[in-house]
This record gives C-alpha cells, structure tokens and sequence, in this order.
C-alpha cells in the first residue's frame, strides 16, 4: 500500500510542478505580444489490480497529456479577417486624406475663380495696362497652382507606392519565416513545450499577414499552416516549408497590380488593398485634373484666336501645356490679350473677343469642375473614414474577444500558484504518510 501510495503521489507531485512551471511562464509572458496563455492536461493513470482481478481497473495517480493553449481557432480567424478589413480601410482613408490635401490645400479653386474675375474686371476698360497685367498675372498664378496640385498628387501616389513595395517586401518576409516555423513544428514533439512557442510563433505570423494581405489558414495535421491569398480558392502563398514570392508591378497611370510567382493576384483586403485602391483613387483625381487644364487652355487659346490684340495684331495663345503638370502662360505682355474682335483696329475699346472668351470659360465652367471635383474627394474621405472607424471597431471587438479567452489573468495565475503549490505539498506530505506507514508495518514484532 506504501509503495502505491508513494507512486501515486509521485506522479501528483511532478503534474503539480509542471502547472506551477506553466503558471510562472503565464505569469512571466503576461505582456508579451503574440502569447497564448497555457494550461496543463493532466489525465487519470489506471493499472490493473493483480492476479486476483486481473479485469479490475485501479487508479495509480495521473499522468501529464500536454500543454493545451488557450486559443479558439474560430476568433483566431475573426482577428484576422477584421484586422485586414480595418488595415484596409486605415490605408485607404489615409490616401485619400493626402488626395484631398493636395486639390484643396494647393488652391486650385480660388485662382481660377481670380483668373474669371480679373477678365470680369478687364471688361470695364479693356485698354487699361493695369487690368490687363492683372489678367495675365492670376492666369500665371492659375497655371502654377495646376503645376503644384499636379506635384503634390504625383508625390502622394509616390509615397503610396513606396509604402505598398514595402508592404509587399514585409509580405515576402514574413511567409518566408511563416514557412520555416512550418519546418521546425513539422519535428517538433507533440505537445511539447516547443511546439506550443512554435504555434504562437505561426499564429503571431499570420496576423502579421493579415495586416497587409487577405488570407485564409489552414492547418494540418501537424499543426503546420497553409496560407492562400484571396479566400479559400486563391492562390498559395504558404505551403508547408515552401514560400511564393509576391511581386508589385506599377502600371502607367500608376495604379497598382500584383503578382504571386509570376501569377496575377487579387489582394481585396489588407493595407496593400487600401493602397491599391487610394492610387486607384488618385490616377482618376489626375486624369480629371489634367482635362480641366486642358479645357482651360482650348478655351482661352480659341477665343484668343479670334481675336485681335491691344495692336491690332490676331490673337495668340495666352497659354501652353496639355495637362496640370505642363500648363502655362506664355504670353510675355498685357498688350497680347485680345480683347478686340477679328478686323478690329490697334487700341480698339471693343470688348467682343474678351466677351465671347468669358461665356466660353461660364459654358465651360472650370470652377465648378474643380469645386465638384474637390466635393468627390471630400465625400469619399467622410465616407471611408465612417467605414474605417466601424471597421476598426469590429476588429477591436474581434481582438477583445480573443484576448479574453487566450490572454494571462494575473489574478487568475495568481489563485494558481497558491492551488498548485499547495497540491505539491499535498502529495508530499502523502509520501510522507506513506514512507511513516511502510515504516510501522517494518517496525511490527
């Protein structure tokens, strides 16, 4: 009896120990980002009793199982797939914030509306230096504000390219440190103290993931994952020790593609989405732009055409260039505005030229272009910022959700090592009781 007693305490002891271990590591890891929270399976030993019963069963104390992290695969998943709705959003609002900045901030809006009034003024008195070299100086401004706005647009799809490569660079890196934990967990033992490090490893890494690129997990039976790009029937990205590389490729109006090992991919969430989709965004921002400066330069330079100037000479163009980027003014003097109608004599006061140029620029109306343009922009920001922000709170929930269930309680861990301490002593007082009465039955005469 001594001796099942002691065996029986032996093993209560080492299980007791072990939690005590798993407890402090718990405790130890509280803070630590990526960390599940571990407990220890323990199951009932049973031996049979001997000769005289050989079928019976008896308890012989328990034996450890493994390590069990606290972790639902379920809102493993749900972490993820929010997270990358909430990246992509983020991302997308970001850009399209810098958009915005760029057409309004630039002030595009108010030196066109100053070019229209300083010819509304020139009417007045159409020979007047003064007047006219303020028509030509706001139509400089105007060309150059086009030129700044174009810049700052080409420097925001710049910065959004630049941080999508490096998105794509993060990509490859972590799949490559995703497929070796693959390697390493594939020889690891079952259950040990090693493999669980390694699972939070591959957990870690695949919400590192998620932050850049939609993907979908599965796991094997070895615990090692497999990762596709674009839902369930996309394409490979991990599989087993083996990474894809995932490329970007920049097209003229610089929106952004990618590829998988040469392949084309869909990539619908993640930061590198939101990227995608802001330069989407912005190439149609630019191409709107550059048909306003274009418009404003056929308008003025046709009606110039048919007109004449302060010395009766036919009207050239005030302005050159085919987009935002390229447009200026290029007359040289007040006197080449023709204000004058085709035939009419050097210093005419006919403003019929000048007339016809101003109901052109209203039929046209490039403030209003810009203005309608600028509302655009400012809708999408207040609309994807209400999407992000929802967004962001699903995700937290979805991460609050996970925490609560896969995340340390120091109070918890705490009522633990009181429980687990006072077990080990517990068994060891048993061997002790049992070594006393193995001494006494020794000790009969």
């Amino acid at each position: 009896m001594g001796a099942d007693l002691i065996s029986i305490a032996k093993s209560g002891a080492a299980a007791a120990r072990a939690a005590l271990d798993l407890t402090a590591q718990n405790i130890s890891n509280a803070s630590s980002e990526g960390y599940v929270r571990r407990t220890l399976t323990v199951s009932e030993l049973a031996a049979n009793s001997g000769a005289a019963s050989p079928t019976a069963i008896n308890l012989a104390g328990v034996r450890i199982t493994g390590v069990t992290r606290n972790a639902d695969v379920f809102r493993q998943a749900e972490v993820r797939r929010t997270g990358a709705d909430a990246a992509r959003a983020s991302a997308e609002v970001q850009g399209l914030e810098n958009i915005e900045a760029a057409v309004e901030q630039t002030g595009v809006y108010n030196s066109i509306v100053a070019f229209e009034a300083s010819l509304q003024q020139l009417v007045s008195d159409p020979t007047d230096g003064s007047l006219r070299a303020a028509v030509l100086e706001q139509g400089r401004t105007m060309a150059q504000t086009f030129n700044v706005a174009a810049s700052s647009l080409d420097a925001v799809g710049e910065g959004l390219r630049f941080e999508a490569q490096d998105g794509v660079d993060e990509v490859n890196r972590v799949a490559g440190e995703l497929a070796r934990v693959n390697l390493r967990l594939s020889r690891a033992s079952d259950a040990s103290s090693d493999q669980t490090t390694l699972l939070d490893q591959r957990d870690s890494l695949l919400e590192q993931l998620s932050k850049h690129v939609n993907v979908t997990a599965t796991y094997n039976q070895d615990k090692t994952v497999s990762v596709t790009i674009g839902g369930t029937a996309g394409q490979t990205l991990v599989a087993g020790g083996t990474a894809s590389t995932l490329a970007m490729a920049t097209a003229a109006d610089g929106t952004i593609s990618f590829t998988l090992d040469g392949s084309a991919a869909t990539i619908s969430s993640g930061g590198l989405a939101g990227r995608g989709q802001a330069l989407t965004q912005l190439a149609d921002t630019r191409s709107q732009l550059d048909a306003l400066a274009a418009n404003i330069v056929s308008v003025v330079n046709a009606a110039q055409a048919n007109g004449v100037d302060l010395a009766g000479n036919a009207g050239q163009a005030l302005f050159s260039g085919t987009g935002a980027a390229d447009i200026a003014m290029i007359a040289t003097g007040a006197s080449a505005i023709a204000t004058a109608p085709s035939g009419a004599a050097a210093g005419s006061r006919d403003p019929s030229s000048l007339s016809a140029l101003r109901a052109a620029l209203t039929a046209a109306d490039p403030a209003g272009t810009m203005n309608t343009l600028l509302f655009t922009v400012s809708s999408a920001v207040a609309g994807r910022t209400v999407t992000r922000d929802a967004l962001s709170s699903i995700a937290s929930t979805a991460r609050i959700a996970l925490q609560a269930q896969a995340g340390v309680d120091l109070d918890e861990e705490a009522v633990n090592l009181v429980r687990y301490q006072q077990a080990f002593q517990a068994n060891g007082r048993v061997m002790q009781v049992a070594s006393d009465i193995f001494d006494s039955i020794l000790g009969i005469r």
